[in-house]
């Protein structure tokens, strides 16, 4: 850190349409930064050879009465958040070819940007309750969150890219939202809030939420409204809530500092001493030996 408090690092955060952004959620987060910051784009990333057509399609756009056909793409932008460190931004539809080719690419611009640490975001389908907080799962090359220790799996384009800045020595965080299979596709304000609150974290910055706040609010209460009017729906988003809570209970008992977590440590120790003072009457007891005449 710096004197200030702020981050002096370089960082990229990267970010991808299609297989992991779920709702938009991920990639709204860079969207929403270049849109509330001071921004420029600074390289580009060409889309020979990285795409089906037929998948990733270009778009036909109007701009000053002329028409052009936009070509699928990667973009670099620079943001200026003000004092948290030189932030860069990767946002691009995913590839579909020369995955490995691509993620070289990519850390060769972020090399000549002088990046130290990539950040890449996903959003993706789970049971959850649109009620609840939307989990975040956060880790870096230093600490590895439950959800990356337990998934096996496919992967997405985010995590071959976190994998190989790692094996190049950079320093590199992934974070993950959550958001409600059961709502369908449409945009995700709620993630892309708890996204940018985890981005904040991450960057030791105070992010501009914008209007986020009051868009999730809006998500919610349209949720809640599309819940009521369907009693399967509402019970299957009360298990998902009851679930959720007892999970969250659960995490709690089992933290550090908490009542129950250290009446359980006394227990045991107490337990432990119980069963030492009763070894030390029993004599020396060695492997292969019961302690018996």
């Amino acid at each position: 850190m710096g004197a200030d408090g702020r981050d002096p690092r370089t960082t990229l955060i990267a970010a991808f349409e299609g297989w992991n952004d779920a709702c938009q959620s991920a990639t709204n987060v860079v969207r929403h930064l270049v849109a509330r910051y001071e921004s420029r784009e600074v390289r580009h990333i060409r889309c020979d050879g990285y795409y089906d057509y037929q998948v990733a399609r270009p778009m036909m756009c109007h701009v000053t009465g002329r028409a052009r056909i936009i070509w699928p793409q990667t973009t670099f932008y620079e943001i200026d958040l003000g004092g948290a460190g030189r932030v860069f931004a990767q946002i691009a539809p995913e590839p579909n070819y020369r995955w490995i080719e691509y993620c070289r690419q990519s850390l060769r611009i972020a090399e000549e940007l002088d990046v130290d640490r990539i950040v890449t975001l996903g959003s993706m389908f789970a049971d959850c309750p649109h009620t609840r907080p939307l989990p975040l799962d956060v880790s870096d090359s230093h600490c590895t969150c439950d959800m990356d220790r337990e998934y096996n799996g496919p992967v997405g384009i985010p995590t071959v890219l976190d994998d190989m800045a790692h094996e190049e020595g950079l320093d590199t965080t992934t974070m993950w939202v959550s958001v409600p299979k059961y709502l369908g596709s449409d945009e995700c304000p709620q993630g892309t809030l708890q996204m940018l609150d985890g981005l904040s974290c991450v960057l030791g910055a105070d992010l501009d939420q914008g209007d986020l706040a009051s868009r999730a609010e809006e998500w919610r209460a349209q949720a809640s409204v599309l819940t009521r009017c369907n009693d399967e729906l509402a019970e299957y988003v009360g298990r998902l809530e009851t679930d959720y809570d007892r999970a969250s209970h659960a995490r709690h008992v089992a933290s550090p500092g908490t009542v129950q977590a250290e009446q359980l440590v006394r227990e045991t120790e107490d337990y432990l001493r119980q069963v030492g003072r009763k070894d030390d009457g029993k004599g020396d007891t060695r492997p292969g030996d019961c302690g018996c005449d």
